[in-house]
């Protein structure tokens, strides 16, 4: 069994980086450096009173340390590395360009009056495991060791229980609504039409390579000449 600095140092890049992130955010806030306010995303703030950092700091906060804390960080530890080293395996810029597209989706959508919200990490971790849902759709889950159902479902089983549990129901829905609009421009599209409109930018591609942490190896020119379309998602048809 691996120690945990060992499984730390195994975790795929872009994962590796987001949930450290959250959890830095979490414990500058739970120890008193910064309070929940300096992370709400409030558009007022943001394009009147110019506090722009708003539209980055949001994304990482998880609240507060409490349970479901706990069960978002799993969730990016658990749905977001089986995505990266799954599906997008040797893929870091795609993946990278999936989780700024799902921020910047989520950024509009809480722009809109009905369906503002301060805080969008947990959207965030929701876009995750919506696309995980859709990725592997058959694969089995249990929740809480009380019932069993195909991954499709669990987006929507996670909304149910929160709800539930007294959670606002708005970041669970923003999260999914983001995360089927990437899917459906990323690979139902595609399949359609044979057009993939929301390909991976070049600077991103760029990007990964030029930054020595995510290993550039696994991100060769072949990603570029490679159709997204005929990246092994072909299965979806049957599923």
């Amino acid at each position: 069994m691996s120690s945990p600095a060992e499984w730390y140092k195994s975790l795929p890049p872009v994962t590796k980086i987001y949930g450290t992130a959250c959890l830095v955010c979490t414990v500058a806030c739970q120890i008193g450096l910064l309070t929940p306010f300096d992370f709400a995303y409030i558009p007022r703030l943001v394009f009147f009173n110019f506090q722009v950092h708003k539209l980055f700091t949001t994304l990482f906060f998880l609240g507060k340390f409490s349970i479901n804390f706990g069960i978002r960080l799993l969730m990016i530890a658990r749905y977001g590395v089986q995505l990266e080293s799954g599906p997008f395996q040797g893929r870091t810029a795609d993946f990278l360009w999936m989780m700024i597209f799902g921020a910047f989706s989520l950024l509009v959508l809480a722009a809109i009056p009905p369906l503002q919200s301060p805080f969008l990490g947990i959207s965030l971790v929701f876009m995750l495991l919506y696309v995980w849902s859709r990725e592997f759709p058959n694969a089995s889950i249990n929740i809480y060791g009380l019932v069993n159902l195909k991954a499709f479902y669990l987006p929507w089983a996670m909304l149910c229980l929160d709800v539930i549990f007294g959670s606002p129901i708005i970041p669970d829905l923003l999260g999914i609504v983001a995360g089927h609009l990437f899917y459906f421009l990323t690979v139902l599209h595609p399949l359609a039409t044979g057009r993939n409109i929301l390909k991976t930018p070049q600077w991103v591609h760029k990007l990964v390579q030029c930054t020595r942490y995510f290993n550039p190896v696994q991100n060769s020119a072949r990603a570029d000449r490679t159709d997204p379309v005929f990246r092994g998602r072909s299965y979806r048809l049957g599923g």
